[in-house]
Parts: structure tokens; C-alpha cells; sequence
């Protein structure tokens, strides 16, 4: 395994760090990515002059003609690119950059987001003002510029069958059920939510501490509910809270809709995280 370094390391520790796990990524979409992220970057630095921001990229597979480390240099921040462990999993790709990070927050990112250009203004003021939490979650939109809703209460089996599988047409008839564990009675626009039990892991602002303290992802879990198991955990040890300042654009997709090997990933997770956290069947 190798960590290339674009750029020296910064002799302090840094207030804000980031990882995105790449596995063939959609090139348009990561440079829109990591677009986003160095405006929303740079407005933080506006407001903090002491604001510095590693950002690792962790290489867990890309086509033939895409060198990653090439695409890196081009990036206006410090940029880490961590490869030659293989396909290792979301999780575990993301903890091989937060047991190096000594940031004072860390944010874990998908390659399909998006940033507002206060995004992450709005998170740490937000964070700075509210020392108990440790996790935050943001307001979600669709492409559409609809909001998705993916806090979660904790599901069952039939919930997670229901929202993974059966087509939009076929959800009717369960569309109270889902709006219960989708959250859609507490989450919008306005309002602070405060401890959701499940949040996404398409975009997670942690204190670093608390997600050091934490061990990171669970790395059991390949692809698909370790953001479920994180969020579960991090009760324990911290609040966490929905902030909807903090906005970000979601381009990502049902596991039902990539293809066979996604639903047995997803049915394999499923079944590690019930069996962890407790069966709910109906």
C-alpha cells in the first residue's frame, strides 16, 4: 500500500480533513466533486484564515487510462492519494485515511456529491457552537433539486425490501410505512433534527475524536449499512444532528438498480448488521 503525497504536509494540525474512496469512478462526476469541495473549502478558509484541509483520495480501483495520482496533482489542495491495498470496501478504504488524519473535524465523502459553497462554513459553525455533537448530517437534494430523505429510523426487513426492491410503482400501497422510517414527519428544510438514529454515509462531518474513538466503519461490512452501523455507534458516544443550512447535491442510486453483485452485497450487510444490532422483521 502506498501514500503518494501532492503536497508537503502542513506543520500543524489541520482544522478540517477529507476522504472520498473511489472505485472507477465517473470521471465528470468526481472533478464536479472535488470542484465543489475546493469552493466550499475556500469559502471556509475566508472565514478562517487558520483553515487547512488535506484531502485524501482513497484508490480502491480505477479503469485502465485513469491514474488517479495524475488526476490528483491537479487538485488545488493538499491531496493524498492511498492505493495498492485493492478493492478493500467503502469502509475500510475510509479508515485508512482517518487513522492518518489529525484534523480537528473530518468529513466522509462520496464521489457523487456536490457541495453549496457554505456547506461546510455552515457544518463547522454549526459543530463549534454545539460541542455535544459529534456527528452531523445535511439537507440532501436530488437532481431534480427535490430533497431526499435518507435519515433513516431504524428499519425492518420488510422497510428495507419495500425501499430497495420494489419498484416506485409497487410502493404505494406502503408509502405511510416508508415515510415513517424515511423521517418525512420531522425532516425539511428549516428544523434541526436533533439525534436521528441513521443518517447517511454519503456525506458524514464528524468531530475526529469522536470518529477515532469509534474505530471508524466496522470493517465487516464490504458495502452498504456500515453508515447504519456508524450512526448506531456514535449515540453512544456523542449527539448526532441533522442541520439543514448545510446543503448538498446526491447523484447515487438504489443497490437494486446496479445489478446482481450490489443486491448480494446488500443482502450480505443487511444480515450482518440485524444480526449486530437486532432483528426487526415486520
Amino acid at each position: 500500500m502506498q501514500l503518494n503525497s501532492q503536497y508537503a504536509s502542513a506543520g500543524s494540525a489541520p482544522l478540517i480533513s477529507v476522504s472520498l474512496v473511489v472505485y472507477r469512478p465517473h470521471r465528470q462526476l468526481l472533478v464536479r466533486t472535488l470542484h465543489t469541495l475546493d469552493t466550499a473549502l475556500h469559502r471556509l478558509s475566508l472565514a478562517d484564515q487558520s483553515a487547512s484541509a488535506p484531502l485524501y483520495l482513497i484508490n480502491n480501483g480505477t479503469d485502465d487510462g485513469f491514474d488517479l495520482s495524475a488526476f490528483a496533482r491537479e487538485a488545488a489542495r493538499q491531496t493524498h492519494v492511498i492505493e495498492g491495498q485493492g478493492n478493500v470496501g467503502y469502509g475500510r478504504g475510509h479508515n485508512l485515511a482517518i487513522e492518518r488524519t489529525s484534523s480537528r473535524y473530518h468529513v466522509i465523502l462520496n464521489p457523487d456529491i456536490e457541495l453549496d459553497a457554505d456547506a461546510l462554513t455552515h457544518a463547522l459553525a454549526f459543530m463549534d457552537a454545539h460541542p455535544e455533537v459529534g456527528l452531523l448530517s445535511p439537507q440532501i437534494i436530488e437532481d431534480d433539486g427535490s430533497r431526499q430523505f435518507l435519515c433513516r429510523r431504524y428499519p425492518t426487513v420488510f422497510d428495507l425490501f419495500i425501499r430497495g426492491f420494489l419498484p416506485r410503482s409497487l410502493r404505494k400501497p406502503f408509502k405511510a410505512r416508508l415515510a415513517r422510517y424515511e423521517m418525512r414527519d420531522v425532516i425539511g428544510d428549516k428544523d434541526i433534527v436533533w439525534d436521528p438514529p441513521i443518517v447517511s454515509g454519503c456525506f458524514m462531518l464528524f468531530r475526529t475524536e469522536v470518529l477515532k474513538k469509534l474505530g471508524g466503519f466496522d470493517p465487516r461490512y464490504f458495502l452498504y449499512f456500515e453508515d447504519y452501523d456508524l450512526s448506531l455507534r456514535t449515540h453512544d458516544v456523542a449527539r448526532v444532528a441533522y442541520v439543514p443550512s448545510v446543503r448538498v447535491l446526491h447523484h447515487g442510486g438504489d443497490a437494486a438498480g446496479k445489478g446482481w453483485t450490489h443486491i448480494k452485497l446488500f443482502i450480505a450487510s443487511a444480515y450482518k448488521f440485524f444480526s449486530r444490532f437486532g432483528w426487526k422483521w415486520l
